[in-house]
């Protein structure tokens, strides 16, 4: 036997009662999807034995997608995929699994695992593993006890062995039982190959059911743990948010260990994949997700989200703020209430400002958009000034075009740049101007009619109560 260990994750779930138009291994949560929790936490696992894990997955309903979400997001790991082309019960899902991967069974452990059981630990996984191994056990099920087993497999424990019944095939007294299996279960690979082919369909959902491999008389045993939300299958959406609730309090409690200051940690979302370096500083209700990475020193005002974003050392994100796809480095200030769209790159000690809007644009060092502006398609020097009210008008109705501003240059307020233009460096460009040419370096620009007064005629536009 090898010391390798088959890893058989049961992926091929179509997830009616979700409601949602994904297969139900995809189901979306706290950023990631079901599927990446189960294997994350079986890479957890892999990292304390000393054993190599192979990741298998038994796959079915929309297989191209998820097999391409797979391989695309864990193209570090070992992994095989078996389709499962009816779905006839999971004691049918393993045997397609060994059908498809033959060599599997000179490994000497099965591990079996639920794609939609996301909460579900290494260290789960490793006591399972110590008790096979150090007890040698032909296979061990995790259970725990239950004030509700309605809807799980009932344990019923004989003088050697115990009997797994499912809820259709119990009668009223077994129904009773509150110890209930919770679907993960620990084999040695050569008792699966003794009986996996004597698993029967007679009962009531005419299914073959994996938990026969578990009968009286075997050399099997229960693996009990207090905490029963570990083994929470996703069915439904109610489900799904008690899982969301229970992933965002680890990582909630995760950071605060680490020295993340978290105000009011109740009212945050904050998804799995967020990097956040300790003495960072986030005030309430603030949402961060995707691969976003929040440096140490930041601070991040009430009602901030950030997505998908890099934000640098003590950057200050004012209230209200949203960044989208933008890189922000250290000591920049944003906000209250600006905006940063993708491709936005804000740089050391700049400040943007309220209300203002930023588009697949570059603020290098120390460069200011202080108020109600839109900089979309540019770039913006060192040094640079901005006045209140300018637009980069970078759309002409059919394409994009840039907008470059040089170094130690100011714009006045309520200007306007018709893209494509350049203003050099150390220009100035006077207020309320429409720029529609390029303005060289040391420039004095200004672009407006000359004021006319007319006497006396104000009377004709001021209207009097």
């Amino acid at each position: 036997m090898s010391d390798i260990i088959n890893t058989v994750i049961l992926a091929a779930g179509k997830g009616t009662r979700l409601n949602i138009d994904k297969a139900k291994p995809l189901c979306p949560a706290m950023g990631q999807t079901l599927v990446d929790f189960v294997i994350q936490g079986i890479e957890g696992f892999s990292e304390k034995i000393s054993e190599t894990i192979e990741y298998n997955f038994v796959v079915g309903h929309e297989k191209e997608k998820v097999l391409r979400h797979i391989t695309e997001n864990y193209k570090n790991l070992s992994l095989s995929f078996a389709h499962q082309k009816e779905q006839l019960g999971t004691g049918h899902a393993l045997q397609t699994f060994f059908e498809s991967n033959p060599k599997a069974w000179g490994n000497e452990y099965t591990l079996v695992v639920c794609a939609d059981t996301p909460l579900i630990t290494s260290d789960v996984y490793l006591k399972l593993f110590d008790e096979i191994k150090d007890s040698n056990f032909d296979a061990v099920c995790a259970c725990f006890i239950t004030g509700n087993p309605t809807g799980y497999g009932r344990i019923e424990q004989k003088s050697i062995g115990f009997n797994i019944v499912e809820e259709k095939d119990a009668t009223d007294q077994q129904k009773e039982i509150t110890a209930v299996n919770s679907a993960l279960y620990f084999f040695k690979t050569s008792h699966i190959k003794n009986y996996i082919n004597q698993i029967s369909n007679k009962n009531n959902s005419n299914e073959l059911y994996l938990t026969d491999l578990f009968k009286e008389g075997f050399n099997v045993k229960t693996v009990s743990f207090s905490e029963e939300k570990l083994f929470l299958g996703v069915n439904n959406l109610v489900q799904l948010e008690e899982a969301e609730s229970v992933l965002l309090q680890r990582k909630m409690e995760s950071l605060m260990l680490s020295g993340v200051i978290i105000k009011n940690a109740k009212s945050q979302y904050i998804e799995t994949q967020v990097d956040i370096k300790p003495k960072v500083v986030i005030y309430p209700n603030v949402s961060l997700k995707g691969k976003t990475t929040i440096a140490s020193g930041a601070i991040l005002e009430e009602g901030v989200i950030i997505n998908n974003s890099e934000v640098g050392a003590g950057v200050k994100v004012r209230a209200y703020s949203y960044l989208e796809g933008a890189k922000i480095s250290d000591d920049a200030v944003i906000g209250p209430m600006a905006r940063l769209r993708e491709g936005t790159i804000i740089e050391k000690n700049c400040k943007v400002g309220n209300f203002v809007e930023i588009k697949k644009a570059v603020l290098h060092e120390g460069s200011k958009v202080s108020h109600l502006s839109y900089v979309g398609d540019a770039q913006v020097g060192e040094n640079t000034n901005i006045g209140c009210g300018f637009i980069t008008c970078n759309y002409d109705g059919a394409n994009k075009h840039k907008t470059i501003i040089g170094k130690n240059s100011f714009i006045g307020s309520d200007c306007q740049m018709i893209a494509p233009v350049t203003i050099g460096d150390e220009a100035y460009v006077g207020s309320g101007s429409t720029i529609n040419k390029d303005v060289p370096d040391h420039a004095f620009a200004i672009a407006r009619q000359r004021q006319v007064n007319k006497e006396n005629m104000a009377s004709r536009f001021i209207k009097k109560k």
